[in-house]
C-alpha cells in the first residue's frame, strides 16, 4: 500500500468515525474552534482598530491635502520630518527672538499656487445645558465643506451655515441632555445658537464638543469683551489651515520645504504616505536611526500563542483518548486485517486532522460572524470607528493552520499509545495495566522548586527574563506533578459519602483523562491570578501614592477671591440645593496677618506672613529630607521608608495641599463642625478645646510639649489705607507660644489643613480673618446633571464662586480588568470540568449501569457528574492560584528593585511596592466556579438509565 493510499484510507476512517460519534466530535471541534474564534476576532479587531497612516490622515485632514499650523516661531527657517509632527529649528539657526518681538507669518501665502484652504480655532467656553452649564471646547471650522468628511460626520439634523447655528458631538449631547433644535447659549457674552446637528468624530467617538462656522464665535465675543470690561476675552488657541492643493498635484515635499522657510509646519498627505529619502529631508541627520524594537512584543505573542496551543491540547487530548479507546475494537481491526502499528497511529492522527480542520474554518467563520455583529460596541468602547473591517489573509490562515495543527498535537499521545496496545487487546477490549511514572513526579518536583527559586532570584536581580523563564519551569514542573496529586485525591474520598468518593476514585483510576483537564484549567487560572494580582498589587501602589486635594467624600465652594465673599451664602445654596449633600455645613476661614497677599501680590514685601515655626529634632525634623538622607535611605527597607514617609514629621515635606484656598501655613479658622464633616475627627475633647479658645494642631511633628509657636509678620502696604493708618510704621514680627490640642498622628495627612485656630484667638492675636469656603459631607459623588444645575445657579445668582470635590482615585478599569480575567478563567474552568465530565461519563458507562443494577438511586448518576466536575474545577482552580502567584510576585519585585533604586536616588520618593492577592477574583475562582461547574453539570445529566444492548 503507498503511502498517499494509506493517509486516504486513514482519512475515510477518520471521517466515518467523527459521523458516528457526533457528540464526543463536536466536543472536540467546540473546543479547537473556541480559541480559534477567540484569536481571529481579536486579530480582526486589532488590525481594523488600529488605525492605519492613511486613516491617521484622515482624522487629522478630512479629505484635504494637507493641514499648515504657523508654530509661533515667526517667519524663520524651521526644519521638520515627512509626518509633520516631529519639527525644529537648524543647529545653525539664529538665536529665536521674544514672543512680543517675532513678527507674524502670512501663512495663506505659502500655499500652493490654486489651492483652496479652510480655516480651524478652537477656544474654551462655558455654555448652557439643559441642566445648567457645563464647560467645552468650540471649534471654528466649516463643518459642511466636503474636505472635512472622514473628519466630522454628521448624524442627526443638519451642519451649521449661519453665525447664530451651531453643532454638537453626541457626547456631548448625552452629557448635556440636549438635542438637536435646542439652544444654547455660551457664558460670558451671552451668545446663543440654534444646535442645528449631531455630529461624531469616527478618530474620537468620546470627545465632547461644539462646531459653529468661521467668524460666529470668536469675533463676537471678542467684540464684546472690548465693549464691556466685565466680559473676559476669548482665550482661543493657534489657529491652522485645511488645504486642497492644485488639482492633480497636492502638496508636494517642495511645497512642504518652502513652507518650512517661513516658519510654518505642514502635515501633508502624499508625503506621508511617500516620504522622500532621507537625503532630501535636512533634519533627518539629526534625528539619526528611529528604529523600533519589536522583540518584547513578538516573544510576547509568541508566548500567548504557544499557551493558547498547549490550553486546546490539554481540553482536546483527553477527548481523543476516550475515542481512540472506545474505538480499540476497529483500531484491533485494522492490525488483524495486516495494519502496521504506523498505521493505527495515522488513523488516530487523522482523526485529529479532521476534527482540527472543522474546527479551524467554523472557528474563523465564527470569528468573522461576531466581529462583525459586534463591531458597533466595540468601537463605542473603543471610542473609535473602523475605517473598514482589515483583514490579513496570511494571518488568517496562520490561525486556521494553527486549529488544524492543535488538533493533530492533541491526538499524538492518544495516536502513539493506541499503536503500542497490542491487537489481542484491542479485539478483547481489555485497557491492560500500566503503572504510573515514579520519575516524573521527582523530576516536576525538582523543575518546580528551580523555577520558582529561578523566578524569585529574576525578581530580585531585576531580570525580567529570568523571571518569565523561572515562571515557565515552575508551571510545568507543577504539572507534571499533577497526575501524583489526582491519585492522591483518590485516598481522601475514604470516609465521604458514596457519589464524592466515586468521583474521586474515579479521577485517580482515569488520571489519562483527568490530568490533562485539571492541567487545562490550572494554566488558565494561573495566567488570571498572575495578572489579577500584579493589577490588584499595582492598584494598591496607585492608591497610596495618590493627592488628594480634599478629604474623601466631600466637597468645598470657595469663592474665586476675597471680593466675593458676600455671594458665598448664594453658591452655598446652590450647592445644597443640587448636590447630593448628606448633613450641614461647616465654615472654613481665611487667617492672615498684616496686609492680604491675595490682595496685595503685585510688590515684593507689600503683604504679611504666618506660619507654624517646626521645632528640630527627632519626631520633627524629616530623616528623609536633609544631610544624611541619602546614606539613611541606603540602610533602610521599603517597609521603614514607608513608616517613615507616612510620619507626621515627613508627611507633608514632599508637597502641601492648599486647596481650601489658604496659604502653605495651612492655618484655618473652623470649629467643631469642621472636625467631623471634614477631618473626621470625632474627638469631644477636640471640639471641647475649640470651644475653648484652644487650636486643634493635626500634625503632631509641630507641637513641642504640647505647644507650637506661631510665628507673624505684620508687614502693611502702602496701599492698604484701611489698615495702614491703623499701623504705621515698619514691619513687625510677632512670635507667640500657644498651647493646643494635638490630633493622633493619622491626621496629620488632612489635605489642606494643619492647624485649625479659633476665631476669637485669632483677634486676640492681632490676626484678620474672613470666612472664605464651606466644606459639605456628600452621600456619593455628583453626576454631570448635578454639576451643571450647581454650576448654572452659581452663575445666576452672580457670584464667582466654585465647587470642588474630592479628586478620587479612579479604579473602573482596574475593576473591570480583574473581571474580565475572572470571567476568563471561569469560562475555561467550566468548560473544562464539562468535557471531563462528559468524557467520564461516557467512558465509564459500564459502571453506571453496575450502579443501577445493585439498586442506587437514579440521582446518583446526576450528583456524580456533578461531583466528577467539583474534582476537576476544584483542583485546577486551586492549583492555578498556587502556580499564579510565582510570576506575579516575582514581576512585584523588579518593580521593588527599581522602585529602591530611585528612593535611594532621591529619599523623598516612594519605594512602596506592596503585594496585594485579589481575593474577591479569587474567592470567584475558587469557590462560586467550581460549585457552579457542579451544579450545571448535575442539572444537565439525566438521572435515568439508558437501555443497553447486550453484547453476543
Amino acid at each position: 500500500m503507498s503511502l498517499f493510499s494509506g493517509w486516504r484510507a486513514a482519512f475515510r476512517i477518520a471521517r466515518r468515525d467523527a459521523v458516528r460519534a457526533k457528540g464526543r466530535s463536536a466536543l472536540v471541534v467546540a473546543m479547537i474552534a473556541l480559541p480559534v474564534l477567540g484569536v481571529t476576532a481579536a486579530d480582526l479587531t486589532y488590525r481594523s482598530a488600529l488605525p492605519t497612516v492613511a486613516e491617521d490622515l484622515t482624522a487629522d485632514l478630512g479629505t484635504a491635502d494637507a493641514l499648515f499650523i504657523d508654530q509661533g516661531m515667526g517667519p524663520v527657517r524651521l526644519e521638520q520630518m515627512p509626518d509633520g509632527v516631529m519639527w525644529g529649528t537648524p543647529q545653525d539657526a539664529p538665536e529665536t527672538l521674544p514672543e512680543d518681538e517675532r513678527k507674524p507669518v502670512d501663512v495663506p501665502a505659502t500655499f500652493p499656487k490654486g489651492s483652496r484652504y479652510l480655516t480651524e480655532q478652537s477656544l474654551p467656553a462655558s455654555v448652557t445645558t439643559r441642566h445648567g452649564i457645563t464647560d467645552t471646547q468650540i471649534t471654528e471650522l466649516a463643518v459642511a465643506d466636503p474636505l472635512l468628511r472622514g473628519r466630522v460626520e454628521l448624524t442627526e439634523g443638519a451642519y451649521p451655515k449661519a453665525k447664530d447655528e451651531i453643532a454638537a458631538t453626541e457626547a456631548f449631547l448625552k452629557a448635556s441632555g440636549l438635542s438637536v433644535g435646542d439652544r444654547v447659549t455660551v457664558r460670558g457674552p451671552e451668545q446663543g445658537y440654534t444646535l442645528t446637528g449631531a455630529v461624531e468624530l469616527p478618530a474620537d467617538l468620546k470627545s465632547e464638543s461644539l462646531f459653529a462656522v468661521p467668524g460666529a464665535v470668536i469675533a463676537p465675543w471678542q467684540k464684546a469683551a472690548d465693549g464691556d470690561k466685565e466680559i473676559l476675552p476669548p482665550q482661543a488657541g493657534d489657529r491652522k489651515w485645511l488645504v486642497q492643493g492644485p488639482s492633480g498635484a497636492g502638496v508636494t515635499w517642495s511645497d512642504v520645504l518652502a513652507a518650512n522657510e517661513k516658519g510654518v509646519v505642514v502635515r501633508a498627505r502624499q508625503v506621508v504616505l511617500d516620504p522622500p529619502p532621507d537625503s532630501e529631508v535636512p533634519m533627518a541627520a539629526q534625528m539619526g536611526g528611529w528604529e523600533t524594537n519589536d522583540a518584547e512584543m513578538t516573544a510576547a505573542a509568541l508566548t500567548v500563542a504557544a499557551m493558547a496551543v498547549l490550553e486546546i491540547v490539554l481540553l482536546a487530548g483527553p477527548a481523543f483518548a476516550v475515542g481512540a479507546r472506545r474505538s480499540r475494537r476497529q483500531l484491533g481491526l485494522v492490525g488483524s486485517c495486516g495494519g502496521t502499528r504506523s498505521q493505527v497511529r495515522a488513523v488516530v492522527l487523522a482523526g485529529g486532522a479532521v476534527l482540527g480542520g472543522v474546527g479551524a474554518v467554523v472557528g474563523v467563520g465564527a470569528g468573522f460572524g461576531l466581529t462583525a455583529l459586534f463591531r458597533p460596541m466595540i468601537e463605542d468602547f473603543t471610542g473609535r470607528r473602523f475605517g473598514e473591517l482589515t483583514v490579513h489573509p496570511w494571518e488568517i490562515l496562520a490561525i486556521a493552520v494553527l486549529g488544524l495543527v492543535t488538533g493533530v498535537l492533541a491526538a499524538l499521545a492518544p495516536a502513539i499509545v493506541a499503536g503500542r496496545q497490542s491487537v489481542l487487546e484491542s479485539l478483547t477490549g481489555r485497557r491492560g495495566s500500566r503503572r504510573s511514572s515514579r520519575v516524573l513526579p521527582v523530576v516536576g518536583s525538582l523543575v518546580l522548586a528551580g523555577g520558582v527559586a529561578l523566578a524569585v532570584y529574576g525578581g530580585v536581580s531585576g531580570n525580567i527574563n529570568l523571571v518569565a523563564g523561572g515562571s515557565v519551569l515552575a508551571e510545568l514542573g507543577l504539572l507534571c506533578c499533577i497526575p501524583v496529586i489526582v491519585g492522591f485525591l483518590g485516598r481522601l474520598g475514604r470516609r465521604l459519602p458514596l457519589t464524592p468518593r466515586i468521583a474521586l476514585r474515579d479521577a485517580a483510576r482515569n488520571r489519562g483523562r483527568t490530568a490533562p483537564a485539571v492541567a487545562a484549567v490550572m494554566a488558565a487560572v494561573a495566567g488570571s491570578v498572575a495578572i489579577a494580582t500584579y493589577t490588584s498589587s499595582n492598584a494598591a501602589e496607585q492608591a497610596y501614592d495618590h493627592q488628594p486635594n480634599l478629604t474623601a467624600g466631600t466637597a468645598a465652594v470657595m469663592a474665586f477671591d476675597t471680593s466675593q465673599k458676600a455671594n458665598l451664602p448664594r453658591a452655598r445654596a446652590a450647592v445644597e440645593q443640587n448636590y447630593p449633600v448628606n448633613g450641614g455645613r461647616a465654615g472654613v476661614g481665611r487667617v492672615w496677618a498684616g496686609s492680604d497677599c491675595s490682595v496685595y501680590y503685585e510688590e515684593e514685601d507689600d503683604c504679611g506672613t504666618i506660619g507654624l515655626v517646626k521645632p528640630t529634632g527627632e519626631g520633627h525634623s524629616c530623616p528623609l529630607k536633609g544631610k544624611g538622607a541619602k546614606e539613611l535611605a541606603l540602610r533602610i527597607s521599603a517597609d521603614e521608608h514607608k513608616r517613615l514617609m507616612n510620619s507626621p514629621a515627613c508627611v507633608d515635606e514632599r508637597w502641601t495641599s492648599v486647596s481650601l484656598g489658604n496659604d502653605d501655613s495651612k492655618i484655618v479658622i473652623g470649629d467643631a463642625g469642621l472636625l467631623t464633616s471634614y477631618v473626621k475627627l470625632d474627638d469631644p475633647a477636640a471640639a471641647k478645646a475649640l470651644a475653648a479658645g484652644t487650636p486643634v494642631l493635626l500634625n503632631p511633628a509641630y507641637a513641642k510639649n504640647g505647644e507650637v509657636t506661631l510665628k507673624a509678620v505684620h508687614t502693611y502696604s502702602e496701599r492698604d489705607k484701611e489698615h495702614r493708618t491703623l499701623h504705621p510704621g515698619k514691619a513687625r514680627t510677632t512670635t507667640d507660644r500657644l498651647k493646643v490640642y494635638v490630633a493622633p498622628d493619622r491626621y496629620a495627612a488632612t489635605p489642606g489643613i494643619r492647624m485649625i485656630l479659633p476665631q476669637r484667638t485669632a483677634e486676640e492675636l492681632g490676626l484678620h480673618t474672613e470666612e472664605h469656603a464651606s466644606v459639605y459631607t456628600l452621600s456619593r459623588e455628583p453626576n454631570d446633571a448635578e454639576r451643571q444645575a450647581a454650576d448654572a445657579a452659581i452663575e445666576q445668582a452672580g457670584s464667582r464662586a466654585y465647587v470642588m470635590t474630592a479628586n478620587a482615585q479612579q479604579e473602573d478599569e482596574d475593576a473591570a480588568v480583574l473581571l474580565i480575567l475572572a470571567l476568563f478563567a471561569g469560562v475555561v474552568t467550566l468548560g473544562a470540568a464539562a468535557i471531563t465530565t462528559g468524557l467520564s461519563k461516557a467512558d465509564a458507562e459500564a459502571d453506571l449501569t453496575t450502579l443501577s443494577a445493585v439498586g442506587a438511586p437514579p440521582g446518583v448518576r446526576r450528583s456524580l457528574s456533578g461531583f466528577q466536575c467539583l474534582v476537576v474545577a476544584l483542583t485546577g482552580v486551586l492549583l492555578g492560584t498556587l502556580a499564579g502567584i510565582v510570576p506575579a510576585v516575582a514581576v512585584r519585585l523588579t518593580d521593588l528593585r527599581a522602585a529602591l533604586a530611585d528612593m535611594r536616588a532621591d529619599p523623598m520618593e516612594s519605594a512602596y511596592t506592596p503585594i496585594v492577592m485579589p481575593w474577591e477574583t479569587i474567592a470567584l475562582l475558587a469557590l462560586v466556579v467550581p460549585v457552579l461547574a457542579g451544579l450545571l453539570a448535575a442539572a444537565l445529566t439525566s438521572s435515568r438509565q439508558k437501555l443497553a444492548r447486550r453484547a453476543g
